[in-house]
């Protein structure tokens, strides 16, 4: 897959091709829909299919201070869009300037001076150009003018659930994060680099990995989960993340001690080893408890014990359902 950072530096020569336009946070289930409609449709006319998106998200432009939290880390929604069959992915830098682009300057352009769209398949509620004045109606209408088509696809929808990055965000703020799973097709994943802490848990006999993540990350809410401990490997000249460990992951302030720092701790099971200054990432499968305040170490102790335990199960469990 080809990479660009900005429309202009699509490469001179670039044919006609179908496009696909969106922030994409998350790519989720409903994100790939779309993604795999434009690489389907590219493939069907011999076109080459292109992902456009931004970076930083444009609220943090248009209202500053408004970020919504991050599902996916830029390297990661790269490797999440490449997987469907991408053939390019252009990154556009969403400034002050870029955001003043009326609906009509957008089309020109983006999609008809540098991408010679044929087809630009877009999510129905899509909305574009300056103060998000375009929508699927004005982009239809502009496509006639410069002769490219466009199709909406449809939003996905379980249960009478939207699945859309919003509704992801709450599931994970609100720590359920099997449901956010299901939404986004895999687990949620939070990455960052282990740094030291107080290192109480290996006193109690449970050393943990402590992340330092993103400001920008969308974290689950406090409590005890069972998940994976990705660390990073070689893979055909590649570095990726290629090496999965069982690990139960507390996030809070640790009350039993009267923390104040929200922390984010994984205990890998089965595990002995250093991962200071490591890049990883943890993946969350299930909620298992909330965070609370045990009168006593002896009685914290025994609910790690029960909280290992239960993470054993689950994830054997969830590895059993995957076959």
């Amino acid at each position: 897959m080809q990479r660009w950072r900005g429309y202009e530096a699509v490469p001179p020569g670039w044919g006609r091709s179908v496009v696909t336009i969106g922030v994409f946070d998350g790519v989720h289930r409903g994100h790939q829909a779309t993604i795999r409609h434009a690489v389907t449709q590219a493939r069907e006319r011999g076109l080459k299919s292109v992902v456009v998106t931004f970076d930083p998200h444009p609220a943090e432009v248009v209202r500053p201070g408004s970020r919504p939290a991050v599902l996916t880390e830029p390297a990661r929604q790269a490797e999440l869009i490449e997987e469907l069959g991408v053939d390019a992915l252009c990154v556009q830098p969403f400034t002050w300037e870029f955001s003043q682009l009326s609906p009509e300057a957008f089309v020109h352009n983006v999609l008809v001076e540098r991408l010679h769209a044929a087809l630009v398949v877009v999510g129905e509620n899509f909305r574009f150009g300056h103060k998000a004045a375009g929508d699927v109606r004005l982009l239809t209408e502009l496509g006639r003018r410069f002769g490219f088509s466009v199709e909406s696809a449809p939003l996905v929808v379980e249960g009478g659930t939207v699945f859309s990055s919003t509704y992801i965000r709450a599931c994970v703020a609100a720590g359920d994060v099997a449901a956010a799973a299901n939404a986004l097709g895999r687990p949620h994943r939070l990455e960052g680099v282990v740094v030291r802490g107080d290192r109480r848990g290996r006193e109690l006999g449970f050393p943990t990995a402590n992340l330092l993540h993103s400001r920008y990350a969308a974290v689950p809410a406090d409590g005890i989960y069972a998940g994976w401990f990705l660390r990073r490997g070689d893979q055909g000249g590649a570095t990726t993340f290629t090496e999965r460990h069982p690990a139960a992951i507390s996030i809070g302030t640790n009350p039993t001690f009267a923390g104040a720092q929200r922390r984010v701790e994984a205990y890998l099971l089965d595990f002995d080893g250093d991962l200071y200054g490591e890049q990883v990432a943890l993946e969350f499968v299930a909620h298992l408890r909330e965070q609370r305040a045990y009168p006593t170490v002896e009685g914290l102790v025994a609910q790690m014990h029960q909280d290992v335990a239960e993470t054993r199960s689950v994830l054997t469990a969830a590895e059993s359902a995957s076959w």
